[in-house]
């Protein structure tokens, strides 16, 4: 086998390079909470393929069922000749999200595909043209979902122009807001869109309940339901980007669960399929079938490998309860990382939910970002084998996201490295 070295020469005469990679290190083998490299070397994996491997690398049931399915066939494309699983994924989604209401899911390829979805559908189904985003969102890399992100560089930058009316209002940022509570901050929010776009305008309100590429960062209570019943009031579709937070993720199946929150619409992918390519617009049926025949699908949307990996996914978070198992990696967490934030004047914060946890880092005794300090922190716990990412507008976040299989003696090691890292 190849070493990474040469593997890395091969690499960067063959990839383009505006293709990134956090460690240059490369993947023979991977399961459980554990990345194994093709040295032999083994990682802590508190990445977790950026919230995709919920339920671990090579699940056993995922691998049955992938395996099976592709003796069976890979492709058909479900809108020429359709199939079972992707009827079962939808409606395992109907049952799985918010709301008690009757609903209807449509299968996408990624993130980015069912945010631009959801925004055509809920542009059809009101006839109104403007989306409201936030600070700090990230929702894609194609030139619609870059308009809705909020961070130039390395998403944006010269790759514009983007597309027109979207419209971004403030985030509620307790660390950085002053510490506004929820139902103030949504105000000010709700404000800015009634004076800046006309409440009668807006086809879509689109959130991260817990941002995610943006900082972990986890809106004052009060702050999405204010936004809920502002949205309800006016007619303004109110969509709940979960595809970071979803799927278990926070220590419930979706994230706007915690506080009882119901979207109208839903964004769904990562964690959905146990690392296949997946994603789903999930929501009201009267929103999802106001689009005509025809206006929704693609060549690849809801393959049946993917949708296989999707359905035995499902089923190994019910069986583990991995939600359960979420809060209590969050737990052992918390407590580590406060313990660090204790003796350590440069975090400023710890926070998330579930297993989706972060600290943001500052120059001590301010609020300024240090994103210098928090690269050398990420690379000293590469250079020990834990796999680590950074994040945040300013560049100045740790984030965690464990696979929710981990092991108890896995989660340890890991934090002792990311301890001895900050030291």
């Amino acid at each position: 086998m190849a070493s990474s070295d040469e593997l890395h020469k091969r690499r960067q005469a063959a990839v383009a390079r505006g293709v990134g990679s956090t460690v240059t290190s490369y993947v023979d083998r991977a399961a459980g909470g554990t990345i194994t490299d093709v040295e032999g070397r083994e990682w802590i994996d508190f990445a977790a393929g950026i919230a995709v491997s919920n339920v671990g690398n090579a699940a056993p049931r995922v691998v049955a069922a992938v395996r099976e399915q592709v003796e069976r066939f890979t492709h058909t494309c479900f809108m020429v000749a359709p199939y079972e699983s992707y009827v079962a994924v939808c409606e395992q989604l109907n049952a799985l999200t918010p709301g008690g209401f009757e609903k209807r899911s449509a299968l996408f390829n990624s993130g980015a595909e069912a945010v631009e979805n959801a925004v055509k559908i809920a542009r059809h189904a009101t006839g109104r043209p403007a989306v409201v985003v936030f600070d700090h969102a990230y929702h894609g890399r194609t030139n619609l979902t870059m308009a809705l992100t909020a961070k130039n560089m390395p998403y944006k930058h010269r790759f514009g122009p983007f597309a027109g009316e979207v419209y971004r209002v403030p985030m509620s940022y307790p660390l950085r807001d002053g510490g506004l509570d929820g139902a103030t901050a949504a105000a000010r929010a709700i404000e800015t869109v009634e004076k800046q776009v006309g409440a009668e305008n807006v086809a879509a309100l689109l959130i991260e309940p817990i941002q995610g590429e943006g900082g972990f960062v986890v809106p004052a209570p009060g702050f999405l339901p204010a936004l809920r019943e502002w949205a309800t009031a006016t007619g303004a579709v109110f969509v709940a980007d979960e595809i970071q937070t979803g799927f278990c993720r926070t220590g419930d199946w979706f994230a706007c669960e915690h506080e009882g929150v119901e979207p109208d619409l839903v964004t769904l992918a990562k964690g959905i399929a146990g690392g296949l390519p997946l994603a789903a617009v999930t929501g009201r049926a009267e929103l999802m079938d106001a689009v005509h025949v025809g206006g929704l699908g693609g060549t690849y949307g809801g393959n049946p490998v993917a949708c296989a990996a999707a359905l035995a996914s499902i089923e190994t978070m019910r069986e583990l309860d991995l939600a359960a198992a979420a809060r209590r990696i969050g737990s052992v967490m918390t407590s580590r990382l406060r313990a660090i934030a204790e003796r350590d004047p440069r975090v400023a914060e710890v926070r998330g939910r579930g297993a989706m946890l972060a600290v943001e880092i500052v120059r001590p005794g301010t609020l300024t970002p240090d994103p210098t300090a928090t690269a050398a922190v990420s690379a000293a716990c590469h250079a020990a084998g834990l796999l680590t990412l950074t994040c945040g507008t300013y560049g100045n976040v740790l984030r965690f996201l464990p696979p929710l299989v981990i092991s108890d003696d896995e989660l340890a090691r890991g934090l002792d490295i990311l301890d001895a890292a900050f030291a």
